[in-house]
């Protein structure tokens, strides 16, 4: 038998005996009044036949607890009564828990499959928290009353947990409250309703029962973090409350703001200040894309009324400037200001020698609590012949002075994406190559689409499902070889720049020799308080994931740096509900929340806004018309879902989206802002303004028009 006739029949038949149990008036006899009325003639039935008694009992109670029938209550009462307390303990607690447990097997089988296929992606945190510390969880709603236990039931059977698991987290979990209710039912005669089981008394012991599995969590958090840490000498005294490793964003966060509470904080960094950000990501790139803009301009310049102009590109003079925004940057970032803000500030190579130490070219700190943040390395995957031919990647790109006249870019997401425009725009004859269908591939298809119509505009060869297979070197010319629907491309270049991502960097400091558990996506693994398996080394930035971005470095800095120096006394779970990011192509792409494509596959409901920046005036006056704002919204409300923009300044406009979903602020709320005239920032209140037109209560303008109509006699 199909699995899909197996679910029907079953459903057929627990509507049968519903339905049954119903039209038969039998729910009257688990009720109270009818409990105490029978008492004396279930007793008596009890002398005569107590094992038939038992044996029924028992299979009734399991057929209520596994339909979910209302009565359960009444009938630990009616066991309480019959049975006296040890005996009715006994045969509740197995009842129970055998028709919980069939319960949850029925909710699992008819349901399961088709709740984590529909909502997977949303479920995913549920699954990870009940794998982890389902048990617990389990455990804690067992033991407070207010939940009622078939809604737990069937709840549990649409997740990941064992059926065993559950089972006897159930019978243990349940063992206090039946006995409460037992117990009761062992004084039936002094009781005239269920409510008169909750005296204040009983209500403090479930208070207290439902206070159990927090301090149960406590307690056991204690003696983990014991048991892992003593294993390791801990110091009578300590040289620093923290010590941070890494001086990239977050590790410069992290110290910054253990100085500025006054902890005692040295920061390690065996490079350069300001790591990958500063000196070989966020800012050179930028420098790099700025230049290529103002090239666009320049051959754009027809379009501004001031006539043709020649381009030279002088690409040694882009690269120099690139050094000097750096040098100009660099300061903030510097030693010298670190060390003015109270952080002590240590040139060399760590190495975390335990929890408490870390070993510093031979020198050893001791410390209460070390943050990881040691960022990422762009990761360069196994191409047969591609060390031998030579390559590039975004942090050794900018050593370049001489301008590559045939450059391909390995990798369609947002770095390969913005180097391959502004390569393109300096002159460089680029391809980009992207093994999956699309560039972009994090953004909806219509951006994609959009971004590869403007860099095939401007020149730009874009190859998708190319899979980049071999580099060879012939006759002094380098060739990468692809193979695209079965077939060999060939493509020439002078330079390959290999932008397929990052890898966290969590080799060679120690982290493997303690133990630290590393997640499967190359992170290290955390809680939500951005702990690692050794409860006193935190993480933070790239090497934490799941975001690889400046911005969420230093957000996550902060709940490393306050939950190391203030942990047992208070802790924040790291909050991501508003990670906004941009892509400096032009146009530029900025979002934050869902887009299209990943409310769809998470079964999220939800309408589109579309407003064209065609439509502003100032994109109008700049120049500037191309893309897009985007919004998704729950439908017939005024809620943002996610919004993504495509166009001028998009990563500065995306800002109030993210302050007004941080905040719950509508759409409504931003339309009754005043935007200053004209800005592109106009644009956020006229895409609201856009919806608030498909949301105009049409019923309630007629009856205004009525009125208007009445009052001109």
């Amino acid at each position: 038998m199909s699995a899909r006739w197996s679910k029907l029949l079953i459903i057929v038949g627990i509507a049968v005996l519903v339905g049954l149990f119903f039209a038969l008036d039998l729910h009257r006899h688990l009720t109270l009044a009818e409990l105490k009325e029978k008492q004396e003639l279930l007793q008596s039935y009890l002398m005569e036949h107590w094992l038939k008694t038992f044996g029924g009992y028992f299979l009734l109670y399991v057929t209520v607890a596994a339909l979910s029938l209302p009565g359960a209550a009444v009938m630990t009462l009616a066991g309480g009564a019959l049975f006296g307390f040890w005996w009715a303990l006994l045969i509740v607690s197995f009842a129970s828990s055998i028709g919980a447990t069939l319960a949850f097997l029925v909710s699992r089988f008819l349901l399961r499959d088709w709740v984590q296929a529909r909502f997977g992606d949303r479920l995913k945190a549920v699954n990870e928290g009940v794998a982890r510390e389902g048990a617990l969880y389990l455990f804690s709603l067992r033991l407070v009353p207010i939940f009622p236990f078939f809604v737990i039931n069937l709840v549990f059977g649409l997740t990941r947990m064992s059926a065993r698991t559950f089972y006897w987290v159930s019978q243990i979990g349940m063992l206090a409250g039946t006995a409460v209710y037992v117990n009761a039912g062992t004084q039936l005669g002094r009781i005239d309703s269920l409510s008169g089981i909750l005296s204040p008394g009983v209500l403090l012991s479930f208070v207290l029962l439902g206070l159990f599995p927090l301090i149960a969590k406590k307690t056991l958090d204690f003696f983990k973090s014991r048991a892992v840490l003593k294993q390791y000498p801990k110091p009578e005294r300590f040289d620093y409350n923290l010590v941070v490793i890494g001086a990239g964003s977050a590790g410069l966060v992290s110290s910054y703001i253990a100085a500025a509470v006054k902890a005692k904080v040295a920061l390690i960094e065996k490079h350069k200040m300001g790591g990958d950000c500063l000196n070989t990501g966020c800012v050179p790139s930028k420098a790099l894309i700025r230049s290529a803009k103002m090239a666009a301009y320049r051959r754009r310049s027809t379009e501004f009324g001031l006539g043709a102009a020649e381009l030279d590109v002088d690409f040694p003079a882009v690269m120099q400037r690139i050094q000097q925004v750096i040098g100009t940057v660099e300061p903030h970032d510097s030693i010298e200001r670190y060390t003015s803000l109270g952080v002590e500030v240590i040139t060399g190579e760590a190495r975390i020698t335990s929890p408490y130490t870390v070993e510093v070219d031979g020198r050893v700190l001791t410390t209460r609590a070390i943050i990881v943040a040691t960022g990422a390395v762009p990761f360069v995957p196994p191409i047969p012949g591609l060390a031998e031919a030579g390559y590039l990647t975004s942090d050794s790109l900018w050593e370049l002075r001489e301008k590559p006249e045939r450059l391909v870019v390995l990798g369609g997401g947002p770095i390969g994406s913005e180097m391959t425009q502004a390569f393109a725009r300096l002159g460089c004859q680029v391809t980009q190559v992207e093994k999956g269908p699309r560039i972009m591939p994090r953004e909806d298809p219509d951006v994609s689409e959009l971004v590869r119509e403007r860099f095939t505009a401007e020149g730009v060869t874009v190859l998708v499902d190319h899979a980049a297979t071999e580099v060879i070197v012939s006759d002094d010319t380098k060739i990468l070889l692809c193979e695209h629907q079965g077939r060999r491309v060939e493509i020439p270049f002078d330079q390959i720049l290999v932008a397929v991502g990052r890898r966290p960097s969590v080799k060679g400091f120690g982290l493997e020799e303690l133990g630290v558990r590393i997640g499967s996506s190359g992170t290290v693994e955390a809680d939500g308080f951005l702990r690692t398996s050794i409860p006193n080394i935190y993480c933070a930035g790239d090497v934490a994931g799941p975001y690889q971005f400046t911005h969420t470095a230093g957000h996550q800095a902060w709940y490393a740096a306050v939950n190391a120096l203030f942990a047992g006394i208070k802790s924040f779970r790291v909050d991501y509900r508003t990670i906004p990011w941009s892509t400096f192509i032009d146009p530029e792409v900025a979002r934050v929340g869902l887009n299209e494509t990943e409310a769809h596959r998470q079964g999220v409901a939800f309408e589109v806004i579309r407003y064209r920046f065609e439509e502003l005036d100032r994109a109008i006056a700049d120049g500037e018309e191309r893309g897009w704002i985007k919004i998704l919204t729950k439908p017939g409300k005024d809620k943002i879902l996610g919004v993504t923009i495509v166009g001028p300044h998009a990563g500065d406009l995306i800002a109030e989206y993210v302050l007004a979903m941080k905040h719950n602020i509508g759409l409504n709320k931003i339309l009754g802002t005043i935007h200053i005239y004209p800005t592109l920032a106009d644009a956020n209140k006229m895409a609201a303004g856009a919806w608030k037109r498909e949301h105009v209560p049409h019923g309630l303008l007629r009856w205004v028009e009525r009125f208007h109509a009445w009052r001109r006699g």
